[in-house]
């Protein structure tokens, strides 16, 4: 029967239940060949000629298809319908040559969603190899090989402990780190805004903004400080108020279109919490199980047949009136889209969240919001009305503003509405029945709950004038009925892998299906850490992008990175010669290399210190030079490079002067470096900074005593804050708690390698804060003590028989354990058979499974040493005789390994 291949085996497993029992299908498990992770792989000199090895994990899937091939030479290859698809299938057509016939016939079929009618279609309509598909991924891989094994190098030499360089990696990485300076550079501005409580004369009530003082329009920064606040608040409390004028205008919202890969990724990252990586294997799994549509796509545009079973799914739903008149149509507007695919969507519009029959959490919800968006996107608009109130004094020297909206009419926003990143989002409140003309009273105590709230913060106090009450950040007049809040510009926020697989897509860098592994790569080589969701740049990541920022600028470009992204599409296209791209590339980029080749590190630290100069040496409030060392006064600051690859700011003047600070965060940075806190019993006390943090000292380094006491500052405890009696107490420790009531041995509390502890004996206990250490008593040691045993050691189950002694001694039980009963003896545990219950047990059965128990050859090392203790206790039984007495074959020697190492993941 014709052999198919896919990548998976879940893949297989869809694909094999539509076309029955006439095709055999197999799963490749992903890519069978790869460039090997060494120089040479690719050859510029002999026109970029590449070799490919076949991974050693692939090697048994090739011969379940060569011996699939040798009853049938009919190969369909119906990998994944984009580039990284028609490159499986090349390189499987290119391993399977030698198992191939003269005349087998070889096909490639594609399908956009796994279903039967696709699959048969498909199947129906066959195609050769798309030699321009499979070109831009020998080209993209090759300039990722010449990139990733050309630059990587040279960082490893001149920037001690970075890792590795990529093609779009560095590019992503530099705009992680482009927008953490951007923070670091950014410059709060102070502004107030001024608000009302106002009541309509029928009591209802609703609050305004100041939009007009003293006859002219207030703008942002109008209001700079707290005392020109107040006089805006005086103004407001000081007048009467009536409503100039009530203006409603309708308005609509269309819903957004159906999902492609960015906006997936994005989406899931703001409603469901899943980074791009998590996304993409949850889709992936909804795909091969036939639910949704391929899942790596810059299309938006949905065949007709969807569109009328999401209108008919819609209908049936909701009713006729969230149908709109016409089906919605949308045009792609992302850069650069590569192969023409349809969106993310559900393969079966009626098949909503609810009736999904899916275990997984993961998946569950990511249908849910694929088929939610998909379905309001063929639904009718929103219909809305938004209403603005016009407030003004008699004398037009205060003007107020109140919005509001009403939803007249839910459509799409009944099924679904977009998250919003770092967005305000727009004034939805709503307001009573306000009239033109009538009066807008002011509201007491409107504010006094805000008030109070305030009052519990550390914050500075603005002064406040007579008739007015201030807490940090607010004012109010005494009634309280108008109040001004102060405010400061925000710098722009740090990148969510949703906001900045957003800006890679506007750029054009990256494709859908690289996106989760650009953005996981780059954490996974520690050039980033998430935190609360958020991107943050190490400090290694911060040296290698201004390396490359420095001394190879065109290959962190973003205009350069696209354009490459766009040669690729052509080449895609058939408009382009692959070889052609790369040589021109290469000419140029081998440039760059042999420019670096003399280079010392002392030369690229002291350029990346000058380049991030401004950044790492801000200037001092005083005028003094930014470069003097804070602490001795005549050493000059210097960005270094530690061993494990990061950096920081030093003195000049090491050893002598130990002053550091981290070059992330050299604003407002105390000086933490070399100093005495004062004596204690004669010894001086002293704060120093070492390879591994800050740390206290007894005492100075003699030749009698080389190393004097030392502990190192918990993780927390401000350096710069530190005084004599906090690190005395530090020297002081492992501290004695006392004797343990039950044998009178000691117990201590101390810090160790894995936090702070109390230790009895040999036991240790992990104590939840650095400061109980100091404080712990008696009462509190005994109870972590024995909380720490409790939960080490969990209650022995009951057996659920006692079966009696075994000839050999001990005792044979029935146990009931995870995958159900088995007989235990000893170390010996035999499973039942499923045709066994526990109470039809009898002894001889019992010693039987355990007897072929212990008698079976062990494959590892744990089972081995089991085993021989069991045939050592029964020695003497014939039946244990048997099963040992044969001796093993004489082992043979190990084969020599063939072929070089699994290549490496492709460097995005």
């Amino acid at each position: 029967m014709p052999v198919v291949v896919v990548e998976s085996p879940a893949k297989a497993k869809t694909i094999e239940k539509y076309l029955g029992g006439d095709y055999r299908v197999l799963a490749s498990f992903g890519h069978v060949r790869d460039l090997p992770p060494k120089d040479g792989s690719v050859d510029p000199n002999d026109d970029f000629a590449m070799k490919w090895e076949v991974a050693a994990d692939s090697r048994k899937h090739l011969k379940a298809i060569k011996d699939a091939l040798k009853d049938d030479q009919t190969l369909i290859l119906a990998t994944d319908p984009d580039r990284e698809g028609e490159a499986i299938s090349w390189h499987l057509l290119e391993a399977l040559s030698p198992a191939l016939k003269k005349g087998a016939a070889v096909n490639r079929v594609t399908f956009n969603a796994i279903t039967k009618t696709a699959v048969t279609e498909a199947m129906a309509n066959p195609r050769q190899i798309d030699q321009p598909l499979v070109d831009a991924y020998l080209a993209r891989r090759a300039l990722d090989y010449l990139v990733g094994f050309n630059l990587s190098p040279v960082l490893w030499r001149k920037l001690p402990g970075a890792k590795s360089a990529g093609r779009v990696q560095s590019v992503c990485l530099r705009l992680i780190v482009d927008r953490e300076m951007e923070i670091e550079a950014f410059k709060a501005r102070e502004y107030w805004s001024v608000h009302a409580r106002l009541a309509t004369p029928g009591g209802a009530e609703y609050d305004a903004t100041l939009v007009s003082l003293a006859g002219a329009k207030l703008d942002r920064f109008d209001l700079p400080t707290a005392e020109k606040a107040a006089m805006a608040v005086s103004a407001v409390a000081s007048r009467d108020l009536r409503v100039t004028s009530v203006g409603a205008k309708p308005a609509t919202r269309n819903p957004w279109p159906p999902f492609m890969t960015s906006t997936l990724q994005q989406e899931a990252s703001r409603k469901l919490g899943m980074g791009a990586k998590a996304c993409m294997s949850a889709a992936q799994r909804l795909y091969e199980a036939g639910l949704i549509t391929y899942m790596r796509t810059d299309g938006i545009d949905m065949a007709p047949e969807a569109v009328h079973a999401a209108r008919d799914a819609i209908r049936a739903k909701f009713g006729d009136k969230y149908v709109p008149s016409s089906p919605r149509m949308y045009k792609n507007k992302a850069k650069n889209a590569q192969e023409a695919h349809e969106c993310i969507r559900p393969t079966d519009m009626m098949l909503s969240p609810d009736r999904l029959k899916v275990t997984a959490d993961d998946q569950r919800k990511l249908y849910d919001l694929i088929w939610k968006r998909t379905i309001a996107s063929q639904m009718e608009a929103a219909r809305m009305e938004r209403t603005t109130v016009e407030i003004a004094s008699p004398d037009a020297q205060v003007g107020l503003r109140a919005t509001g909206q009403v939803i007249l009419f839910d459509g799409f926003l009944r099924v679904y509405d977009q998250g919003r990143d770092d967005d305000d989002g727009e004034d939805s409140a709503r307001l009573p029945a306000i009239q033109q003309g009538e009066a807008a009273k002011l509201v007491g105590k409107a504010f006094e709950a805000e008030f109070a709230k305030a009052r519990e913060k550390d914050d500075p106090v603005p002064a406040a004038p007579a008739g007015q009450r201030a807490a940090p950040g607010l004012l109010l007049n005494d009634t309280a009925a108008v109040a001004a809040r102060q405010h400061f510009t925000q710098p722009p926020p740090r990148y969510t892998e949703a906001t900045l697989v957003k800006r890679m897509e506007e750029l054009g860098i990256g494709r859908p299906s690289t996106y989760a592994s650009i953005v996981t790569t780059i954490q996974d080589r520690e050039y980033v850490r998430k935190d609360k969701n958020r991107l943050i740049p190490e400090d290694k990541g911060r040296l290698v992008t201004i390396f490359l920022t420095k001394y190879f600028p065109r290959y962190v470009s973003y205009d350069f990175t696209a354009d490459l992204e766009n040669e690729l599409d052509e080449i895609s296209a058939g408009d382009l010669v692959w070889r052609e791209v790369l040589g021109r590339f290469w000419k140029d980029f081998s440039k760059a290399l042999e420019g670096t080749s003399e280079l010392r590190i002392t030369e690229v630290l002291d350029a990346i210190d000058d380049a991030l100069a401004p950044h790492l040496y801000p200037p001092r409030a005083d005028g003094g030079d930014p470069r003097v060392c804070p602490v001795c006064g005549a050493g000059r600051l210097n960005l270094k490079t530690a061993r494990s690859g990061g950096a920081f700011i030093g003195c000049s003047n090491y050893p002598e002067c130990r002053y550091t600070r981290p070059i992330s965060a050299p604003d407002g940075e105390e000086a933490v470096g070399d100093r005495i806190l004062g004596e204690d019993n004669g010894d001086p006390i002293s704060l120093k900074t070492g390879r591994f943090g800050p740390y206290v000292q007894r005492g100075e380094a003699t030749e009698e005593n080389p190393k004097p006491p030392r502990a190192s500052l918990p993780k927390g405890w401000n350096p710069a804050t530190l005084d004599l009696d906090r690190a005395v107490q530090l020297l002081s420790l492992p501290r004695p708690v006392g004797h343990h009531p039950e044998d009178g041995e000691l117990i201590e509390a101390g810090i160790g390698r894995f936090g702070p502890y109390v230790k009895h004996g040999s036991k240790y206990a992990n104590l939840p804060d650095v400061e109980e250490v100091f404080t712990i008593g008696m009462n509190r040691a005994v109870e972590v003590l024995a909380a720490k045993q409790t939960r080490g050691r969990a209650a022995a189950a009951a057996p659920l028989r006692e079966l009696g002694d075994h000839p050999s001694g001990g005792a044979i039980q029935v146990m009931n354990g995870r995958y159900g009963p088995y007989v235990k003896w000893e170390k010996v545990n035999a499973t039942l058979p499923r045709d066994v219950t526990p109470e039809d047990l009898t002894v001889e059965q019992a010693l039987e499974l355990i007897t072929a128990k212990a008698g079976k050859s062990p494959a590892r090392k744990t089972a081995s040493k089991t085993a021989g203790k069991t045939a050592g206790k029964t020695a003497g039984k014939t039946a244990t005789k048997k099963a040992t007495a044969k001796k093993p074959a004489a082992a043979k020697p190990a084969a020599k390994k063939t072929g070089a190492a699994k290549a490496a993941s492709s460097k995005a």
